[in-house]
């Protein structure tokens, strides 16, 4: 199935096809038609299956069908609701690069930075906004926001607002909402809160499901190395010169060590490239056709970035940085061993993220122990693990569980 078969416009088309999509995800297949319908929708997705374009392309659709009928004050008429700060700016940041050529301006507002700008930026309204809960709610309680005419409300990873203690401020921002309105539920469990609040919100919705993908159902020779952060790009660099490797594709976090790690690679006589979300898209593009062609040998790449990157036959993985998540390590090592041709995947561990590691490898159910190379000997010591948190990214308390817990310490003590 391709994006055209989904009922959308020849702008979103091109749009997409600029991203380098051209093949729809499983919950995009089902959600777009849904969403398109203007129907309440309720889909159980795991992260990084590409639920935020499942929503945001139908939604932009229906911007783009009916415009707004003043060119005075933009009305707010979608609201994204996310749990994180960082979850916000990739929503906004997808919405933004789609919805520019529609003309639609997209306001990014969350916690944790000065109110100030994000008011100025709110003047004259906006068409879309993505928010953390108590930041909306503060910039509407400073009048520098209106929710009245609100018509499709999106929950973007409804597990975590809730898990992260946004219940409360979830209640009030549905109270400013109108009662007509499209509701759109995108979590990645059934959890018990989870279905409560979808059926307390949403008007006979459409079920949408996905299920995750497990890697053993992929041919790829799985290795997990220990290495100190400080000499995997010297590792890098010696396993590809060992094994003769062309065409191989390196994850990072970010994109500074995106570039970063290519520059040293490519100093090092390796033919390694950076892409990532801030190159233009003529430059991806060009980076793109020449790592097909064998002009590179090495893509240094993030999770962001490579939505972009389909390339048949890929024969070498490497996460230089491990994902975020079990989910995450899927999809990064799904980009090799298709089409049942075999593939290699390969991840750093560090003695900082062993911890996480175990989380991924258990999640995964891998059976792989961690090797040690010849002379990449690890010297570094994990750091202590947290009691309570197993080390885990994302499972420390969060600054609203750390204030509930002084509050009942509080009650607790005698007067």
């Amino acid at each position: 199935m391709n994006f055209d078969q989904l009922g959308l416009t020849p702008a979103l088309l091109r749009a997409v096809g600029d991203m380098g999509l051209y093949a729809p995800t499983p919950i995009q297949a089902e959600a777009i038609p849904a969403v398109l319908k203007s129907a309440d929708v309720w889909a159980t997705a795991p992260t990084g299956s590409g639920k935020t374009l499942a929503f945001a392309l139908p939604l932009l659709q229906q911007h783009l069908l009916h415009p707004r009928q003043t060119n005075f004050r933009r009305p707010v008429r979608t609201l994204v609701l996310v749990p994180t700060r960082e979850l916000a700016v990739q929503v906004g940041d997808v919405l933004t690069h789609l919805g520019y050529p529609l003309r639609l301006k997209v306001a990014v507002v969350y916690g944790g930075v000065s109110i100030n700008p994000q008011m100025m930026g709110l003047r004259g309204g906006a068409d879309i906004v993505v928010a953390t809960p108590g930041r909306l709610l503060d910039l509407v309680d400073h009048n520098a926001l209106r929710l009245a005419d609100v018509q499709h409300l999106v929950l973007d990873e409804a597990d975590r607002l809730l898990d992260l203690g946004f219940a409360d401020e979830l209640q009030r921002v549905l109270a400013l909402l109108p009662a007509q309105r499209q509701t759109l539920l995108f979590s990645a469990t059934f959890a018990d809160g989870v279905q409560a609040l979808a059926e307390g919100l949403l008007h006979d919705p459409l079920r949408v499901t996905v299920e995750a993908v497990h890697t053993q159902a992929l041919d790829i020779r799985q290795r997990a190395i220990a290495v100190d952060e400080k000499k995997r790009t010297a590792l890098l660099r010696q396993l590809i010169a060992e094994n003769g490797w062309k065409r191989v594709l390196v994850f990072v976090a970010t994109r500074y060590a995106c570039e970063h790690v290519a520059n040293k690679l490519y100093k090092a006589g390796v033919y390694a490239t950076a892409f990532h979300g801030e190159m233009s898209q003529g430059a991806r593009q060009q980076v793109l056709d020449e790592f097909k062609s064998g002009r590179w040998d090495v893509v240094v790449t993030t999770d962001l970035a490579s939505r972009g990157i389909d390339i048949a036959l890929l024969p070498v993985v490497v996460n230089y940085d491990l994902p975020r998540s079990a989910t995450d390590y899927t999809h990064r090592i799904g980009r090799t061993g298709r089409a049942g041709a075999h593939g290699e995947a390969l991840s750093f561990v560090t003695a900082e993220a062993q911890a996480h590691w175990q989380l991924i490898r258990k999640r995964e159910k891998l059976a792989l122990e961690l090797e040690v190379v010849p002379g990449f000997e690890p010297q570094d010591v994990p750091p202590a693990v947290e009691p309570g948190t197993g080390g885990i990214k994302g499972k420390r308390p969060s600054k609203k569980d750390k204030l509930r817990a002084a509050q009942a310490l509080a009650a607790k003590k005698p007067d």
